[in-house]
């Protein structure tokens, strides 16, 4: 015989210091299950352009059936060791690269200096250097990257002696800068401040210990 069983519920702010803890640590755990990166990776595709670089792309499929074409961004994070970001695709250089970037970032020194780094090495090598970065191993990190540079000269001018090593640092720190972002993201949307504010946008209730209710 079926029993009705009452059980009072709360809301975040109605919830004891530690019940709230629990409430938060559900959030954290069951709640962030939603693609939270993709403003940042939005942001980075934007850099990425600016700069000269056509990321290579996968099929991923849809829950609704069918497929889309993804960027090859990659990361994982943010407490073990090995963590980081990585990407696929291809480099060439891009007219007034360095000047587009401060506009689009004025305060972002870090992004400046890749953009004049490649600037500079471009310069040197007549803004005929290519390059292709291409993951490899199983994690995801700047040095997960294989990357090959070439120098696309019609009379076969060797590359300067320096420009393969500055290209590939300059891929790899920008690997390194989109790890930050994410990080800081991440880090902004799992702050309490944030969580209590989605908690309470979206009505959750709880038992009186903090737990999930319903």
């Amino acid at each position: 015989m079926p029993e009705i069983i009452e059980t009072t519920v709360y809301r975040l702010d109605e919830l004891s210091e530690g019940a709230k803890d629990r409430a938060r640590a559900w959030y954290r755990e069951d709640g962030f299950d939603y693609d939270w990166y993709d403003a940042v990776y939005e942001d980075f595709q934007r850099i990425a352009e600016i700069l000269g670089i056509r990321f290579k792309t996968r099929t991923v499929r849809l829950y609704g059936g069918g497929s889309r074409q993804q960027p090859c961004i990659f990361f994982s994070g943010f407490s073990s060791q090995g963590d980081g970001a990585c990407w696929e695709g291809f480099y060439s250089y891009r007219k007034n690269a360095s000047t587009e970037l401060r506009s689009y970032a004025p305060l972002d020194t870090t992004l400046h200096g890749i953009a004049d780094a490649l600037q500079a090495v471009q310069r040197r090598n007549f803004y005929q250097l290519r390059a292709e970065a291409t993951h490899r191993g199983h994690y995801y990190h700047e040095y997960c990257m294989a990357i090959s540079v070439e120098r696309d000269c019609p009379t076969y001018q060797d590359i300067t002696a320096d420009a393969e090593e500055i290209v590939i640092e300059a891929l790899r720190d920008l690997a390194r800068w989109l790890y930050r972002q994410l990080e800081r993201e991440y880090d902004y949307l799992t702050s309490d401040e944030a969580v209590d504010e989605t908690i309470t946008a979206n009505e959750y209730t709880f038992t009186e210990a903090g737990r999930r209710f319903g």
